[in-house]
């Protein structure tokens, strides 16, 4: 088999394909063949190694949380009908750039006839951690949601999500990214590269602000976009491609009655990752 692996930490030149020994699976485990892995920003940032205080990864690594491809072979106690079928799993925090990814069958969810690997692997992370949000923060019928970074996967799921539940969606986004999310046809785009980005925002927003406010990004956008929930709203802080999570005056959103969640609230135990990974699939 092949893996891509971090030889050093760096950007992607030190990625190298390596020639490895074919996977067996274990008992209870079965092989998957993978055809398309989950590249998410957070192991773009343990492998440059600005996180290695923060994370155990050590080159040489093959990164990967999340694949996408077909059983190839079932272990002793695996479910033998599993052979051959179109799955997806996370591999629980590593190997998932390869060719070959060895996981628990127990752990597996099988991909819906007419949904391609491709499209299904993408799905294996942002698309539980957007359900997780709008059970987080209760989102409802008569609802005005702002997804603050809807550009990213994770935004760009919370927008298709909300459109899907029929709620008032305010997406934030910039630059090149606002034609994207544009096509998913938000009730409105607000552009933050604009200085003005929050005033734009109010104006479309109903008078008292949003009951809803999904920070994607943290840090100073983070920030500012709690000033826009509504008294008695809900805001969850759970971004950081900023560089930190959003600091909220706590006695602030007290007195104003917000809920203030963060990203303690999507990390999930794995029955509820499964869970929410299946209904991703079927929507």
């Amino acid at each position: 088999m092949r893996a891509a692996t971090v030889t050093r930490f760096g950007g992607p030149e030190v990625f190298e394909i390596v020639r490895r020994p074919d996977l067996v699976p274990g008992p209870g485990q079965v092989m998957i063949g993978v055809e398309a892995a989950d590249v998410l920003w957070l192991e773009t940032m343990v492998r440059s190694g600005v996180a290695r205080d923060h994370w155990p990864h050590r080159p040489p690594y093959v990164p990967g949380n999340g694949v996408a491809g077909r059983v190839r072979q079932a272990g002793p106690g695996a479910a033998a009908n599993l052979a051959g079928r179109r799955v997806v799993a996370h591999t629980g925090g590593q190997g998932g750039y390869a060719d070959q990814a060895v996981v628990a069958a127990e752990d597996v969810s099988l991909v819906p006839d007419g949904l391609s690997l491709t499209v299904a692997a993408a799905l294996l992370h942002d698309a539980p951690t957007a359900l997780a949000l709008f059970d987080v923060t209760k989102v409802g019928a008569g609802d005005t949601v702002l997804v603050a970074g809807a550009s990213g996967g994770l935004g760009i799921t919370s927008v298709q999500l909300a459109r899907a539940r029929g709620v008032r969606v305010v997406a934030v986004a910039r630059g090149a990214k606002l034609d994207r999310v544009r096509e998913l046809e938000p009730d409105a785009v607000v552009d933050s590269a604009r200085p003005d980005w929050v005033s734009q925002a109010r104006a479309v927003l109903p008078a008292g602000g949003a009951d809803v406010v999904l920070d994607n990004i943290g840090g100073d956008l983070g920030e500012a976009s709690f000033g826009l929930v509504a008294d008695g709203g809900r805001f969850s802080s759970h971004g950081t491609p900023s560089g930190r999570f959003a600091q909220v005056d706590r006695a602030e959103a007290e007195r104003r009655a917000i809920t203030v969640t963060g990203i303690e609230t999507v990390q999930f135990a794995r029955p509820d990752l499964k869970r929410y990974t299946e209904q991703a699939l079927a929507e």
